[in-house]
């Protein structure tokens, strides 16, 4: 069962983040549903995923982390709905705790402060499933959070900070705790955008542990609760965890890959080490966003993979970034 393809009446949308892999996912979704879209941006920023797209939508500099510019900017647009999803710190290579603060802690803060002046229909904020730590299960969204990083303590530091602000004024503020979302724009140096793009030439990237799990979700599912977020009917501060609900392994997931994409050779196992946020256990308990919401995933991840394959095919402009990041 798929998520129901719902459109809302036009709504003038803020996105933070939305030159990233889910924000420019968002951005086209919102643009092809009919909704005025505006992205709030930094000064200096890669605009690369949102090419053929970028005069469908309105550019916003503003600084998040500083709050210069944030609140005229936002009350001369005025959006209805707010998707948050500005960050830093969720790549490896993004190692600065106090600029992985600065990002989601301050700037969350500044933009909802912004938002809640010039008021709003509803903030969706992204959280993470860093948040929860290593758990030997899938947890719900009201456990005891035991974060192993600089950014999953600012990602709950970020989530409590909007349930808070959304209880005491009674707003309707959502947070979505993503799990391993992957599909087309992803970064070039993430696990299946490698996975794909090696694929694609009959390769294999280089691998961790073969029992290293993920709850891997394609962008489209988690494109669908944003929205889900941004329509439906919830108590102020409510937490969503978004992933699918299966767990993969890397190995399950290399020859997932191996039969979807048809790749000859042999997987090479701890030709890179593992990572310190590597573990056996990571799956999404997602019934509270199908329950209240009504979310479903739609695409498994075999299909997600030949999605993925079929749009780098496609994009030859995008698919060298990726042919660069594997080499």
């Amino acid at each position: 069962m798929s998520s129901t393809h719902e459109r809302s009446e036009p709504k003038r949308v803020l996105i933070t983040g939305g030159t990233g892999f889910v924000g420019s996912n968002l951005v086209r979704r919102l643009i092809q549903d009919g909704h005025e879209v505006g992205l709030l941006v930094r000064a200096a920023h890669d605009p690369w995923r949102l090419t053929e797209v970028a005069g469908q939508a309105r550019w916003i500099t503003a600084d998040l982390e500083g709050g210069i510019g944030l609140l005229p900017a936002i009350a001369s647009f005025r959006p209805q709905w707010i998707f948050h999803l500005a960050a830093n710190g969720a790549y490896s290579w993004q190692r600065d705790p106090i600029s992985i603060l600065k990002t989601n802690v301050l700037g969350t803060a500044n933009l909802l402060g912004a938002c809640l002046e010039v008021g709003f229909e509803a903030f969706v904020n992204t959280g993470s499933s860093s948040e929860y730590g290593f758990k030997d299960h899938a947890p719900s969204e009201d456990e005891v959070l035991e974060p192993r990083s600089a950014y999953a303590v600012a990602k709950g530091a970020a989530t409590l900070f909007c349930a808070q602000v959304a209880k005491s004024n009674g707003v309707r503020v959502a947070t979505l705790r993503l799990y391993s979302v992957y599909g087309p724009w992803e970064d070039p140096q993430r696990f299946i955008a490698q996975l794909v793009a090696r694929g694609l030439e009959g390769r294999l990237p280089p691998l961790a542990s073969p029992d290293t799990a993920r709850d891997y979700i394609y962008i489209s599912d988690v494109c669908e609760a944003y929205l889900a977020a941004a329509r439906g009917s919830y108590e102020p501060g409510s937490i969503f965890n978004v992933g699918t609900g299966v767990q993969t392994t890397l190995r399950e997931a290399v020859e997932i890959a191996r039969k979807a994409l048809d790749i000859p050779v042999a997987p090479v196992w701890q030709s890179m080490p593992d990572r310190g946020w590597d573990t056996s256990t990571w799956v999404a308990d997602s019934s509270r966003l199908r329950k209240e919401l009504g979310w479903q995933p739609a695409i498994a991840l075999k299909d997600g993979l030949q999605l993925t394959a079929g749009w780098m095919a496609a994009h030859p402009e995008s698919r060298d970034r990726y042919r660069a990041a594997s080499s």
